[in-house]
This record gives structure tokens, C-alpha cells and sequence, in this order.
């Protein structure tokens, strides 16, 4: 039967259904035959006589257009589910009604001896029996070992063992596309059930579930220890939402020498069916309570929107671009002055999104050039991402750092303008919140340059905006972005350490990349519908508890399989110029206004007036000509800025916040 199913399906697709028509029409005369025969028949007429070979014939005629009609040849036998064996029930009992209603029409112009119901209802039985059960053979080969040793691929690389972690439900799917994938990359050993309670020793589709909650991470360090041969941990999606044993889990398994992975989804290329797997990121180990994305709501925003991404090329320019291309906007274009970035980018984005992507080498502090990029892209929305956002190096490089977070985005910001492009949106920092560095400065600059914007641009005497609309986004530090701690502390422990901490005591607001640029997106949905009292020049983002830097740098030794300070060292280098102990996202006269949408705040904060932003750019520019950094500091720094109380009494009382709005 395994040969015969080999060389049926060695065929062409044209080919292999002929020859299953062909099966299914011999299958039903073997049913006619069983039929008499079991039911013990003595038909009063020969089956080779010209009357028999008549009758034979009809019923290959009538069977094979009533199984076309009913589809039976449209299915892919290795996809065959319970819909389809209803189908192929539901073809015979008419097959059967059909047969049966002409032997009566034909019985009534000629008797004949020894037919009756009887024969019928065997005829019913025994031709769904043999004409399905080729197809729960293939399908069972399928989805069973037994098709490798089907394939007789000598060559065949040895599957990896594989534990799975997630929902029950779950698993069965992963076991069922492991076992059909060519070549078969994984095979689940066991499974780990992430419902408390779940049976163990019970199984799904012969594989065991192993454990369950709370029992995880005893029955992995069982495996991890050697005693069971493992080579890969795969977890389900969303199970590190699930679960608090999952940063522990991946640590034991590391630490055993086991691979880990986790389910992103289907693959369904060709005839072949794969499971896709991601690799665990730090920022999913280390993970903060997350808000599943109004994918609806930012995709309507952004559909069809001619988007440009300054600084696109960076961490969250470059994660804007891609999410704006898979929320369908309608083209995207990059401004950045890195050539290896864009480079860097255009292999970051799908090949298929690649005819609405489009880059520019420009500095976005050339009026000239930024002039031209957006006369001719005509954007729909600006995201300024661009920035220099090193808080030691720009100690030093003051000059570059007036010259493109502030000025760079005084020039966006005005070409915006000019053009009359609908939303121009800054990308912020916490470190513009009382700030102590270059950096810090730069961006609370920025934030003050784009509200003062917001409240002098374009307003028309009912209240409404008729030009551009000004926001500001806030949040802090995003994990894994380029030069953050996770990407230096990654390389420090790659290197054997060791990871180098300013200060015990540091703490940091995270959130994942993914996260941060949904929300951002978002937040500039939610602007363009506001107005009036209700509209905020600065939106900031629900980053969370504040995270010690000394637990990310001990989680990310451990989750390497390392022990921190035996075989990983961690050395302390002291606060650098600029740096704070601590970042918060909320200055002393700013009020926290709770939107309508999770993980978003309006901020009302003090906002100078656009002639005095301007003349202190003015005089700033004067600052710049003259090299005098402590002047063009000084500029910066009369530009009204709240005093922030200290961080614990913040952390301790939280934000400040005031009615409900939206």
C-alpha cells in the first residue's frame, strides 16, 4: 500500500487525479460486487451478459459525475479533514438514493429477482469505507513517521528533539506541521502543558505532555541535566505573557545547552508546510505588562498615507518605516544621512514592500534639501526620529547636538509647514525632563520648538487648525535599539565580560521597540482628531516601573547560561558626564491627562511662545558661530523648564493625573 501511495503521488497533480478517479470508480463496482455478495444475492440475471455489462457501465457513468458534482477530486488528499470524509459520506448516501430510485423505476417495466433494500444499505456502507479509507491512509502517512520511511530519503538530516511549551490546543497544531514539514527540521519529544492541571502522561497525536504548571521548571532541569536527550525548547505564542516561570525556563535551558525558540507562525509555501520560529529576544525576557495593539484603529489612520520617516534608519525610524509598510501606507519615504543605514534598512524590509519604499541621503538640518524631499514626496504625516541621542559622546559634541536635535527639527518642523503637510510628529525622550545633559537639553528644546508650534500654527478664529498639527511624543529608553544597554551588554558577555555598570543604584524606564511605535502611531491618530482644550501638544507614553540596570545586566549573564560575577564579572564605572541616576517622564508643572486609550497620556505642560523660541534660537545661532558652548547651554536652558521632584517621591505617588479626556 506504501509503495502504491509513493508512486500515485511521484505523479504530476493532472496525472495523480486521473488516477484517483479511476481508483474511486474500481472502488465502487468492488462496493456493488460486496454488496451482492455479502447480502447473499442471486441476481435472475448474468453480470457478464450484455444486460450486466449495460448496468456497469451506468453506474461508473452516474458515479463518477455525481462525485465530481460533489467535489470529491478538488480536495488535497494531505489536508483531508472531517469535512471532507462528511463529504465523501454524503456522495455515497446519494450515490446509494440514486442507484436505489433507478432499480425501482427499472423494476417496474422488468422484475428482478433477488434485489432488494437490503443490498443497498450494504452497497451504502461498504463504498464509504473503501473510498475513504485510502485517503485516511495517505493522510495518516502524512502527518505519522511513517512517511519518512515512505520517502526512503537515506540523506535525510536527523530531526531536532524538541520540547513544547504552551497551550494544549496549540500543540497539536505544531506537532501535526513538524511531522508534514520536508524536510523535517523538528520533532516534538514532549509537551509541556502551560494550563495548570493539565493531564500528564496523556498524549496528542502519540506525543506525551511532560509536565504542567507548576512543575515546568523541575521536569526541564530533568532534561537540562542530561538525563533526556533535548536540543530545543520551542514556546508557544504568547507564553511570555502567561507565565512567570518563562525567564527561568529560558535560563535552564541555556544553561543546559538547549536551543531556544519561539512559535511565530505559518508558513504555507508551496506544498510543503513549515512552522516559522523567532528567535527569543532579550526584550520579550525581560518583559513589562504590554496592551495588545487597536491594529484597526492605527491601521485606518495610516492606510494609504504617504508617510516620511526622518531618521529612518535608526532603531525607531527603522521600525516605523517597516510597521507603516505592513499597516498599508501607501508609500514611505526614508530621510537619513547614514549610507550603511539605508543599506542596512533595505534588507531589514520585506522584498515585497520594496516598490513603496523609497530613501534619501539628506542631513535633516539642510533646509534646502529637506525642502526638496518633501515638495516633491508630498507626505501625509512626518515622523522626526532623527536625533543624536548619545548622552557622554554629545557631552563633548555639543555642537553636533544643537545642530540636529534642535535645529534639525526647527527646519523639519517649518518645511512642514511650508508645504502644508497635515501632521508633523517629534520623537521625545524622558531625558528632556529636567534635564542634566546635552542630550537632555537638546530634546527638551525640541519638545518646546514643536509646542510652541501647536499653539501659534494655523489656528483659525473658531478654535480649528486649518495647517499643519504639532505633537510631541515622551517615553524612554526602547530595548535593543542601537548603542542601549541591552546591545552593549549583549556584546560584553559574547566578549566574556565584563559588563560594565555606571551605578548599582541606576534605573531605566524600557519598553520593546514594537510596542513604543505602535503607540506612537496611535498617539498621532489620536491628535488628528482633536481640538480645543482637549488637544496636547505632547503625548507621553505608559512606560511602566523604572528597571535597575543590574537586573537587566544579571538576567541577560543568566539567560546566556553564564552565572553573573562567578562566570560573567560585572564592573562598576561610575556615573559619566550627564548621566542621572534615575529618568522620570514627568516634570513638576506638567499634569498627566488619562486618554481613552491605554498606555497613552496628554500632558498639559508650560509652553513659550513662538517669538521667544525663536529668539532664542536667534541667539543660540549666534552661541553656535562663536563655539561658546556654555552660552548656547545657557539659551537653551531659559527656556522655561519645571523643576522635578526627586525620583523616589515620584515613583512612590506616581503621575499626577486630572479628568478623563477623549
Amino acid at each position: 500500500m506504501t509503495s502504491y501511495a509513493e508512486a500515485v503521488f511521484g505523479f504530476r497533480p493532472k496525472m495523480r487525479r486521473v488516477i484517483i478517479m479511476v481508483q474511486d470508480l474500481l472502488m465502487v463496482l468492488v462496493a456493488v460486487a460486496l454488496s451482492l455478495v455479502l447480502s447473499r444475492s442471486d441476481l435472475s440475471f448474468d453480470a457478464f451478459s450484455y444486460e450486466g455489462l449495460v448496468t456497469w457501465v451506468g453506474i461508473v457513468l452516474i458515479s463518477h459525475l455525481l462525485f465530481r458534482y460533489c467535489g470529491l477530486y478538488t480536495t488535497i488528499w494531505r489536508f483531508a479533514s472531517t469535512p471532507d470524509f462528511f463529504n465523501i459520506l454524503k456522495s455515497c448516501a446519494i450515490l446509494t438514493v440514486v442507484l436505489y430510485t433507478l432499480s425501482l423505476v427499472f423494476r417496474f417495466f422488468q422484475p428482478v429477482a433477488g434485489l432488494n433494500e437490503r443490498q443497498f444499505i450494504v452497497f451504502f456502507l461498504v463504498s464509504f469505507t473503501i473510498i475513504s479509507a485510502p485517503r485516511l491512509f495517505y493522510r495518516f502517512l502524512r502527518d505519522g513517521a511513517s512517511w519518512g520511511i515512505l520517502t526512503h530519503k537515506a540523506n535525510k538530516v536527523q530531526a531536532k528533539r524538541a520540547l513544547f511549551v504552551g497551550r494544549l490546543g496549540e500543540a497539536d497544531l505544531i506537532i501535526r506541521f513538524t511531522r508534514t514539514a520536508e524536510p523535517a527540521d523538528y520533532s516534538i519529544a514532549g509537551i509541556m502543558a502551560t494550563e495548570r492541571g493539565a493531564p500528564v502522561g496523556t498524549r496528542i497525536q502519540g506525543v506525551a505532555v511532560v509536565a504542567s504548571r507548576p512543575r515546568l521548571i523541575d521536569v526541564l532541569e530533568d532534561y537540562a541535566a542530561g538525563t533526556k536527550s533535548i536540543d530545543l525548547l520551542i514556546f508557544g505564542s504568547g507564553v511570555e505573557h502567561e507565565i512567570e516561570e518563562y525567564s527561568e525556563l529560558v535560563r535552564v535551558a541555556r544553561h543546559g545547552g538547549i536551543a531556544v525558540a519561539q512559535f511565530s507562525r505559518l508558513s504555507q509555501l508551496g506544498q510543503e508546510g513549515k512552522i516559522v520560529l523567532d528567535e527569543v529576544e532579550m526584550e520579550t525576557i525581560l518583559r513589562r505588562p504590554t496592551v495588545p495593539s487597536d491594529i484597526a484603529r492605527i491601521g485606518a489612520f495610516v492606510g494609504g498615507k504617504r508617510v516620511l520617516v526622518t531618521g529612518g534608519a535608526g532603531s525607531i525610524g527603522r521600525t516605523l518605516v517597516k510597521r507603516s509598510l505592513e499597516l498599508g501606507a501607501g508609500a514611505v519615504l526614508v530621510a537619513d544621512n547614514s549610507e550603511f543605514g539605508i543599506f542596512q534598512l533595505s534588507q531589514y524590509i520585506d522584498e515585497k514592500d520594496h516598490d513603496r519604499l523609497k530613501v534619501r541621503i539628506v542631513d535633516v538640518a539642510d533646509r534646502r534639501q529637506m525642502t526638496r524631499v518633501v515638495t516633491e514626496f508630498k507626505p501625509d504625516i512626518i515622523f522626526h526620529a532623527a536625533a543624536l541621542k548619545h548622552v557622554p559622546l554629545l557631552e563633548e559634541n555639543w555642537e553636533s547636538a544643537i545642530q540636529t536635535n534642535v535645529f534639525g527639527t526647527l527646519v523639519c518642523a517649518e518645511v512642514a509647514a511650508k508645504c502644508g503637510v497635515p501632521q508633523f510628529l517629534l520623537i521625545s525622550s524622558d531625558k528632556a525632563v529636567d534635564p542634566t545633559s546635552v542630550l537632555g537639553i537638546t530634546k527638551r528644546a525640541a519638545e518646546q520648538l514643536v509646542s510652541a508650534l501647536h499653539e501659534s500654527h494655523a489656528i483659525a478664529p473658531d478654535g480649528r487648525r486649518s495647517g499643519t498639527k504639532f505633537i510631541a511624543v515622551r517615553f524612554g529608553n526602547v530595548f535593543g535599539s542601537n548603542g542601549s544597554v541591552a546591545t552593549i551588554f549583549q556584546a560584553q558577555i559574547e566578549a566574556g565580560g565584563p559588563v560594565t555598570i555606571t551605578d548599582r543604584r541606576m534605573t531605566r524606564y524600557f519598553m520593546t521597540v514594537a510596542e513604543a511605535v505602535d503607540l506612537v502611531i496611535m498617539a498621532a491618530a489620536d491628535a488628528q482628531s482633536r481640538n480645543g482644550k482637549d488637544d496636547y501638544a505632547i503625548y507621553m507614553l505608559d512606560m511602566g516601573k523604572p528597571v535597575p540596570i543590574l537586573e537587566v545586566a544579571e538576567t541577560m549573564i543568566r539567560m546566556a547560561g553564564k552565572t553573573p560575577y562567578a562566570d560573567i564579572p560585572i564592573r562598576f564605572t561610575g556615573i559619566r558626564p550627564g548621566e542621572k541616576l534615575h529618568e522620570t517622564l514627568q516634570g513638576a508643572n506638567e499634569e498627566i491627562v488619562t486618554l481613552d486609550i491605554a498606555k497613552i497620556f496628554g500632558l498639559r505642560t508650560d509652553v513659550v511662545a513662538w517669538p521667544t523660541v525663536q529668539a532664542a534660537l536667534a541667539a543660540l545661532q549666534v552661541a553656535m558661530k562663536n563655539q561658546d558652548k556654555a552660552s548656547a547651554l545657557a539659551v537653551l536652558a531659559q527656556l522655561p523648564r519645571p523643576e522635578t521632584p526627586a525620583p523616589d517621591t515620584l515613583q512612590e505617588t506616581g503621575p499626577r493625573t486630572v479628568g478623563q479626556a477623549g
